[in-house]
């Protein structure tokens, strides 16, 4: 392709990146629907910040990703969405690893646990989802679809380990309930990709697999009332 093709199509695709990514970029609104569905009722305007800025590490790399990932990965299906939504979680609780400068209360200093953020039975469901997509595709031998599995299976726990273990930040309760948000939509993702990744063949078994990875992923996310009152 002409180097002038080539910047124009740069410059388009960063045109339309910009404009998603002023549609998507988050405000007070946004933070506070955000920790009152993660069960922080009546958040503060220190609490909603905090939320406000977790948002933008996220929101930042979607529109690119979007952008980026369709050629990579040689279409335009959810397997895309699904990447650009992991690969923007990776990048955020990465980049979240880094200690925070602003005050931390003493309460939030204790270190979190796994079971802190993500209830047994998800990680049963994710651990259950994982290897059947994997024990499937290999006695299928559809072995590039099990190395997405795979690497979908990897990325999700990453994120969640890394919002485990990363610096606490502003109060209690909302730390915990980011950390929480951060997991549980990690897993949740994780297995709703492994049950449509694992069974492609288009079958009745497929789609109660992919009905299956759905319902769980809607369970896993589903809104919490109330953080614990020892949070």
């Amino acid at each position: 392709m002409p180097w002038d093709n080539v910047l124009a199509v740069g410059l388009l695709l960063g045109l339309v990146g910009l404009a998603i990514l002023i549609v998507l970029w988050p405000g007070d609104k946004h933070g506070r629907r955000l920790l009152e569905r993660w069960g922080v009722p009546d958040p503060d305007a220190g609490e909603v910040m905090v939320a406000v800025r977790y948002l933008k590490r996220r929101r930042l790399w979607y529109p690119w990703l979007f952008l980026a990932l369709p050629p990579i990965l040689g279409d335009t299906t959810v397997s895309s969405i699904l990447a650009a939504l992991l690969l923007g979680g990776l990048i955020a609780e990465l980049l979240a690893q880094r200690a925070s400068r602003g005050p931390r209360r003493e309460a939030v200093l204790a270190r979190r646990t796994l079971l802190d953020v993500v209830p047994a039975w998800a990680l049963v469901l994710s651990g259950l989802a994982s290897a059947g997509a994997i024990v499937h595709l290999a006695l299928t031998a559809r072995w590039t679809l099990l190395a997405i599995a795979a690497g979908t299976t990897v990325v999700c726990w990453a994120i969640t380990l890394l919002a485990v273990r990363r610096p606490p930040t502003g109060e209690a309760r909302v730390d915990l309930a980011l950390r929480q948000r951060s997991a549980r939509v990690a897993i949740g993702l994780g297995i709703a990709g492994c049950s449509a990744i694992g069974w492609p063949e288009g079958t009745l078994g497929s789609l109660l697999a992919v009905v299956a990875g759905l319902a769980a992923f809607l369970a896993v996310t589903a809104p919490l009332k109330r953080q614990p009152a020892a949070a």
